[in-house]
């Protein structure tokens, strides 16, 4: 079984609903940024981007839906890194619902990016010894 080690436990909340009595799809967007942004705070990307100036651009993303999801209900939105490439890494996201069945799996791209000379850099030394230390394995 794969490991997702970040988990970021969420509550739907009502407005996401659509007219068909659940969750719409783009909330499932905001559930991904919410645990897309939670990874960069726990592997200190945001921490880099504080004191650089040097920081992610979401590239792309995409998400296949399994099955719907229903107010009122919890979430819980696991995360792992796929891969670390020069200048980007890919984040594999699951939203799970109360019983832990994967509602949807979604895919992010990650650019790094210099902010002060508005180009992409490399991936920085200490972000992945974070991830490392965060996956318990190195790329």
């Amino acid at each position: 079984m794969e490991n997702f080690p970040v988990k970021l436990p969420l509550r739907i909340d009502w407005s996401e609903m659509d007219l068909f009595g659940h969750v719409n799809n783009v909330s499932y967007f905001k559930y991904v940024q919410a645990a897309r942004v939670n990874y960069w705070e726990v592997s200190m990307l945001t921490q880099l981007f504080d004191e650089k100036k040097i920081g992610p651009i979401l590239l792309s993303t995409s998400c296949q839906f399994k099955i719907p999801l229903f107010y009122p209900g919890n979430i819980v939105v696991e995360s792992r890194i796929e891969f670390i490439k020069t200048t980007s890494f890919g984040i594999h996201h699951r939203i799970l619902n109360e019983e832990g069945e994967i509602a949807a799996e979604a895919h992010d791209v990650i650019v790094t990016y210099d902010f002060n000379k508005n180009e992409k850099v490399s991936v920085s030394d200490e972000f992945r010894r974070s991830v490392a230390a965060i996956e318990g394995k190195e790329f």
